[in-house]
């Protein structure tokens, strides 16, 4: 007679769950075999001390024509403001280039893709931004013997709070932010995000045990001081921020003369943070020493909220190692005045391998991704590609963009996101920021290669500033109406990048277009840009933001 197997009670799950462990054991096999041989350091081992454009800190969009027409140099090289002395606005007038610099390294700008391009399906480069990079990352950088740079250490997959705290307690906040004009839109190819982290001692009261309610508190002062308006009496600066209680502080913030809970408005600053961190000084326009940025830099998914795909270019990360004094820092601006005339290349301290540190004290580190999308270690050369734009510029705040760009309070400590967010005016302006960047510039980039924005916001070539008003306050539209690309130039533009991915030649330049690109200098010749001529200069850029306002201004 034919045998059976007995089946017991419970035999089934007991099989499944066999099969579960069985399965998850071949998935770790093949995660750990897809990411055999990954060392994320080998090629800025490999590329150590080897630097072919030393002026890598010099970023292509400054070989920008302007044809004495367009000017979008305001942005970033204006007047001096609060403890940042650099006033740079001459650079809108006239080229003032090294040598070395002379010569448009940046030949990634003048390549045509589109025959790689059309190679790449739709369905294949969505798959390609839907998969993760960042956790391979980190499970490799973890397990790298004597890598004394920055291991990713927070925890993206689990996410944030309501309050935009990282779930892993990592003491990371996500920080939202309005874009800053041009390039970082996300029409022009990228997404990104910014997440931002204090020191421990900015997370403890006064008797070392942690306390969300004094870092809530120590953020929020450091939100007040840093974007609020430097040039405002000490006494009359004005900052909406997030529910805080005073009493822990024992200072007056909104200058109602009570100490009270629940404060959201900031009017005086103390002279110190509060809790752990109440004996270091609070100073405006500055960040303490030991503050850390992590960047994402990501492709764009148009089925993804904000277009922010899985997928990232780059991660950047940025420490404060050191935290100059104010004459300290008027002594490096002078320095490196000095040393541009003087016709000296720029000289950073650090390597790849710990990051880039320059004379404001910043340590700046970064991975982007090698020839099969993961992210590995940048080398020296690309490294500096960073510096310049955190260095000496006149318009950044303590050598840093974003987080004086926060919306305020509360609405600004979520996951990066401009739907919903309008579109405010600089500080000092009276027109909403994107309406005069275009209006200055005429185009929606730099190169003015976007020519979805041109059609959209100049048909006819005139600029049509009843549209582009409807995104600023008081109107019916938002920042996405304006920046979030179509469909089909959010994939064209994934397509590009991935094709210079594989070439790996950043050297060349991180700009990819699907076309060469027409109004950018191969060469350079010192002298006048036309802008002063055609009274086209403008020394108003300001990286702060007036949201306060609440409707649109007449030119």
């Amino acid at each position: 007679m034919k045998r059976t197997h007995e089946v017991r009670p419970g035999s089934w799950l007991a099989v499944g769950l066999l099969l579960s462990l069985v399965a998850a054991s071949c998935g770790r096999r093949e995660e750990r075999g897809a990411e055999a041989g990954y060392d994320p350091l080998a090629r800025a081992r490999e590329a150590a001390g080897r630097v072919r454009n030393p002026e890598a800190s010099v970023p292509p969009l400054c070989y920008t024509k302007t044809h004495g027409t367009s000017n979008p140099c305001w942005v970033c090289h204006t007047s001096a403001h609060g403890p940042n002395t650099r006033s740079d606005g001459d650079l809108q007038v006239e080229y003032s280039f090294s040598e070395t610099a002379l010569k448009n390294h940046y030949e990634n700008l003048f390549v045509d893709r589109r025959a790689d391009m059309v190679a790449l399906s739709d369905e294949e480069i969505l798959r390609y931004v839907r998969e993760d990079n960042y956790g391979p990352l980190r499970r490799a950088l973890l397990g790298a013997p004597g890598f004394e740079g920055y291991v990713p250490d927070l925890d993206l997959e689990r996410g944030f709070d309501e309050q935009g705290f990282a779930k892993d307690g990592s003491g990371y906040r996500a920080v939202r932010y309005k874009p800053f004009p041009g390039a970082f839109w996300p029409t022009n190819g990228s997404t990104d995000d910014v997440f931002l982290r204090l020191p421990e001692l900015f997370r403890k009261d006064m008797q070392g045990a942690t306390s969300r309610a004094i870092y809530m508190l120590n953020l929020s002062l450091l939100e007040a001081a840093i974007a609020s308006d430097p040039d405002a009496p000490p006494d009359r600066i004005d900052r909406r921020i997030e529910p805080v209680d005073e009493r822990l502080l024992g200072f007056d913030l909104d200058g109602d003369g009570a100490l009270a809970p629940g404060v959201t408005r900031v009017r005086r600053l103390p002279k110190t943070y509060a809790g752990g961190a109440s004996s270091v000084p609070l100073e405006r326009g500055l960040y303490p020493r030991g503050v850390e940025f992590l960047h994402s830099v990501r492709y764009l998914d148009p089925d993804a909220p904000g277009f922010a795909a899985r997928r990232m270019k780059e991660l950047r990360y940025a420490r404060k190692v050191l935290s100059p004094d104010r004459w300290a820092l008027l002594r490096a601006q002078e320095k490196e005045l000095d040393e541009k005339d003087e016709g000296l290349l720029p000289v950073y301290t650090g390597s790849a391998m710990s990051g880039l540190r320059n004379a404001f004290g910043w340590q700046l580190q970064g991975f982007i991704e090698d020839e099969a999308g993961r992210l590995r270690l940048s080398t020296d050369e690309e490294h500096r590609f960073c510096m310049g734009c955190h260095s000496s510029l006149g318009v950044t705040v303590d050598q840093t963009f974003s987080f004086a760009r926060k919306v305020p309070g509360e609405a600004g400590w979520r996951v990066q996101d401009i739907r919903g967010m309008p579109d405010v005016p600089q500080l000092g302006q009276a027109d909403p920021e994107v309406l005069v960047y275009l209006r200055r510039v005429g185009g929606g980039d730099e190169l003015r290669a976007n020519d979805e924005m041109t059609g959209r916001f100049f048909p006819g070539g005139t600029l049509a500033e009843a549209e582009v008003r409807r995104a600023a306050p008081g109107g019916d539209r938002d920042l996405a109406f304006l920046l979030l690309p179509s469909r089909a130039r959010a994939l064209a533009l994934d397509k590009a990048y991935r094709v210079l991915v594989r070439g790996q030649r950043f050297d060349l330049g991180r700009d990819a277009l699907p076309t060469p690109a027409a109004n950018v200098h191969a060469t350079i010749t010192n002298g006048s840009t036309g802008l002063e001529e055609a009274n086209r200069v403008y020394r108003d850029g300001r990286l702060r933001l007036d949201w306060g306002a609440t409707a649109t201004s007449s030119r």
